[in-house]
Parts: structure tokens; sequence; C-alpha cells
């Protein structure tokens, strides 16, 4: 069983490929969360698993909501999770330990991996270039393969990129972000919008909605910027902070 989520395919792709191999059945944590699907039973021996990317050195907040309403017939013996980051952790591992505690369960292994940017919402954030994101992609295929085995065999194990000043941002800048950044209400559509509705079928919050074929934000977004990467035309902008900066998406 793997609850995962991801806003521009970065971690939808370790997530699919930890299921292929696995064996493993994916849950969208935005969908079951819409549903208020959080009692689940594993199966003898099955390992429940978590992939989620990194937003400001953490958990994207959403994740732990999610975990914290989670209810398990009986208590999980292995407990794993995978993230993607465009370069550092900070502290999520011990963050994520304590959600877990807090219910009375013990984290088994995690492990990161550097896949290319995606949050480019404020000043001085930019896209890797076309090389370095192909680097990063093959580099992250190479490291889910290598820890599948490891998975497999349950074995307890913590490979993550912490980064410098982990507290830091883990708390101080990622409660900042947490409590400003989360603003849809900087994001707008240009003149080239085509109102095709793509934004609004790709964001995972369902936080999109077309008013004359054009998209309008409605207060609950995670800032996954899925809308933005995701625009055929990009013709969405967040601000000014995004304009010229281009777009990815996992493919």
């Amino acid at each position: 069983m793997i609850f995962y989520f991801s806003g521009c395919g970065n971690s939808r792709y370790i997530a699919q490929t930890l299921a292929q191999w696995l064996n493993d059945t994916l849950y969208f944590i935005p969908e079951m969360a819409r549903e208020s699907r959080y009692d689940y039973t594993l199966s003898e021996g099955e390992k429940l698993g978590f992939v989620f990317p990194i937003y400001s050195w953490a958990p994207p907040r959403l994740v732990l909501d999610f975990v914290k309403q989670l209810q398990l017939a009986e208590k999980p013996g292995y407990i794993y999770f995978a993230c993607t980051c465009g370069d550092q952790c900070g502290q999520t591992e011990k963050i994520f330990r304590k959600a877990l505690k807090e219910k009375g369960w013990e984290l088994s292994a995690c492990f990161s991996v550097q896949m290319p940017e995606t949050y480019i919402g404020m000043p001085g954030f930019k896209l890797d270039t076309e090389e370095r994101a192909k680097e990063k992609i093959e580099a992250a295929k190479a490291s889910v393969m290598r820890n599948i085995p490891r998975l497999i065999n349950k074995e307890m194990f913590s490979e993550m990129i912490v980064g410098s000043f982990a507290w830091l941002k883990s708390h101080l800048i990622n409660n900042g972000f947490n409590k400003f950044a989360l603003d849809d209400s900087k994001y707008r559509f240009t003149e080239k919008c085509i109102s095709c509705g793509k934004c609004a079928e790709v964001c995972p919050l369902q936080n999109i909605t077309l008013e004359d074929g054009h998209p309008k934000w409605n207060g609950h977004c995670t800032m996954c910027m899925g809308c933005y990467h995701h625009c055929p035309v990009n013709a969405i902008q967040y601000s000014k902070a995004t304009e010229g900066k281009g777009q990815y998406c996992f493919s």
C-alpha cells in the first residue's frame, strides 16, 4: 500500500516505479482526502509506503494532515517513505518520524532523490537547465532501483539529503511558507489563455474552476504549481515571479 502526492509528476513517477516493482497498490492522497477515505487494512506482512515532494524543506502540509487522520486496523510492521526534492530535504525525516510516533507507529526506512526543480513562485527561484534536469532524473532512477531491493527485504535504512541549516529551513522558513506562500490570489491568466481547462483538470486539490472559460483559483492551494507547469500555452503566471522562467513537468 503506497500513498502518494504529486503536482508536476516527479513524485508520481517514483510512486509508480515503486508500485510496479513492489507489486503494490497506489492511492492518491488528495483523492483519498476528498472522499474522506482514511480507514484501511493492511494484509499480513504488507508494507506501508508514502511518496511525496518536499515543499520548503518539509513534507507538504496536506501529506502530514493525511497521515494524522489515517487509520489502520493493525499497527503496520514496516513503514517507509520516499521523497523528491530539488536540492535538500532539511529535517523531513525527523518531522515525518514525529508524525508517525504520535500515532504509535515507527518509521523503518526513508530515502530522498533529487528531481528537477518545479517551485519558481518567488524571486530567485528558477528551473534547472535541461541538461541538469536530465542528470537529476537519471540519478533518481538509479537511486530508486538501488533502494527497491532494500524495501523488498524490509531493511532499516535512511538515505536523506539533509543539507545545511536544516532546522532553520524546515521550521522557521517552512512555517513562513505555509503561512504566507500558499496564496493562490497571486495566480493570474494572460491573454494567451485558450480556455482548454487543463489547469482545472490537473489541479490535485480541485482548487481551480472555470469562469467564462478562464481559470479561477478558490483559496485552497498547496502551491504545487501544477497549473502553471501544465498549461500548454504558458498562459498562467504567479504574480511576476514566474515570468520568463519556463515550464517543467515529468513526462
